[in-house]
């Protein structure tokens, strides 16, 4: 147990760092999903906005796939919030610098990603574009809810205009100027607007803003469907929905449009039905992948490496080992190979002090007591050298055991566990 300790030590760091990272991942509730995704519960989220309709009976769902293949004999809304759009522009560049801060670079034109999200965040596609245009014609709903105020070819054929509100305006309050349907028991809305709409003639408008009287709701007429355009996003996230009549808007909007169910789309957020190694690289960051890969080899590394004392070897490997010593020995007792066994010895312990003194294994023992000497372990080189002159002048069995003894003395004085002694003289050094 005590050998293994520093391997426990350094699995229970690892286990201590990954319950960590799961602790803090569940602790950002869902920040790890992208802005107004229906998975992230931070406060620029739109999870309380699922929630909300799931708890109020109605029946929604996420949508995992592009938008390509429609059902038209379904009755589902398509509810796109915060996608960005193919092909999408900056017609009045002039106007959108007016509302904004001087020197802006317009960075709040662009959706934001959380982390790596923008990597994998698909666009509406064209071929997207014109299935759910030709899905709307055919009597479905839509909720589009744009991010900034550039146009694009969605909002073309709605023949609907986006005008930047100026970003000094902080909250404003929204109010229906007529009643219908969609605003069915809301008197007042709060959120910041991004851009207030130009609509048809025949558009039906929702939402206002209560001073500067200017469109930021309404219900575009597509053929035979309709589709909502809200030109707050704000209005849909998690921070946005206790104020006011935020909430009860978004429940009679949704009422108003139809049946359902209700298709959040998550695909354009990054979130698809693929599970594969590539597909959480490409979600979750390459490098994720690569440090769970490398953390894998360490703890494998790891493993092999023993720490503390060496441990006996089990019985039967020491008896095999004895009799196979015993074996060889008899052989070389026999056939009288003195010098060559001799010379074994010396090459072996030849290669020990080599790494010892820092060279090679291959050293020749003069070198390696030449390193020795520098390193000041006199007392080992001048050992090697007497052993390395003495072993080329074995004849005898009593000899060859007299030089064994010696190396394996010699050997012990590299690392001494004890009091170091005064090195002896043997008769392999008097000779």
């Amino acid at each position: 147990m005590r050998d293994r300790f520093p391997l426990l030590v350094v699995g229970g760091l690892v286990m201590t760092v990954i319950l960590g990272s799961f602790l803090l991942r569940g602790a950002s509730r869902g920040g790890f999903a992208d802005t107004l995704s229906t998975y992230r519960a931070a406060q620029d989220g739109a999870r309380a906005l699922f929630v909300l309709a799931e708890e109020s009976g109605l029946p929604v769902t996420r949508r995992a796939a592009d938008l390509q293949l429609l059902d038209e004999e379904s009755t589902a809304t398509v509810l796109l919030l915060a996608v960005e759009v193919e092909g999408s522009r900056e017609d009045d560049l002039d106007e959108t610098l007016l509302a904004s801060e001087k020197d802006s670079k317009l960075e709040d034109e662009e959706v934001p990603h959380e982390g790596l999200n923008a990597l994998h965040a698909a666009e509406l596609t064209k071929d997207e574009r014109e299935k759910l245009l030709e899905y709307v014609k055919a009597g479905h709903t839509l909720v589009y809810v744009p991010w900034g105020s550039k146009e694009n070819p969605l909002l073309d054929a709605l023949q609907v205009k986006l005008a930047k509100a100026d970003i000094s305006l902080q909250m404003r309050t929204l109010v229906p100027p007529q009643p219908t349907p969609y605003t069915l028991g809301v008197e007042r809305v709060e959120a910041k607007v991004q851009a207030y709409l130009t609509l048809p003639n025949d558009a039906v408008l929702l939402l206002e803003d209560a001073q500067l009287e200017r469109p930021v709701a309404a219900v575009v007429p597509y053929g035979l469907g309709k589709v909502l355009v809200v030109g707050a996003p704000e209005l849909a996230m998690n921070q946005a929905l206790a104020r006011a009549d935020n909430a009860q808007f978004w429940l009679s909007a949704l009422n108003a449009l139809g049946p359902g169910p209700y298709e959040f789309s998550e695909f354009h957020h990054g979130f698809t039905n693929e599970r594969s190694v590539v597909d959480f690289a490409r979600r979750y960051g390459l490098h994720f992948a690569v440090a769970q890969l490398l953390l894998g080899v360490a703890l494998w590394a790891v493993a092999l490496k023993r720490f503390g004392r060496p441990r006996p070897p089990p019985e039967a490997v020491r008896v095999g080992a004895t009799d196979a010593l015993f074996a060889m020995s008899r052989l070389y007792r026999e056939g009288r190979h003195h010098s060559f066994a001799a010379g074994l010895i010396s090459k072996g312990l030849t290669q020990e002090l080599a790494l010892y003194a820092g060279l090679p294994a291959h050293s020749a023992p003069s070198s390696v007591a030449e390193g020795l000497t520098a390193r000041g372990r006199e007392d080992l080189s001048q050992g090697l050298r007497a052993i390395a002159r003495r072993s080329e002048e074995i004849a005898s069995d009593k000899e060859l055991q007299q030089l064994a003894s010696r190396a394996a003395e010699l050997r012990n004085r590299i690392h001494p566990t004890g009091p170091q002694r005064a090195p002896t003289v043997t008769p392999v050094e008097e000779s």
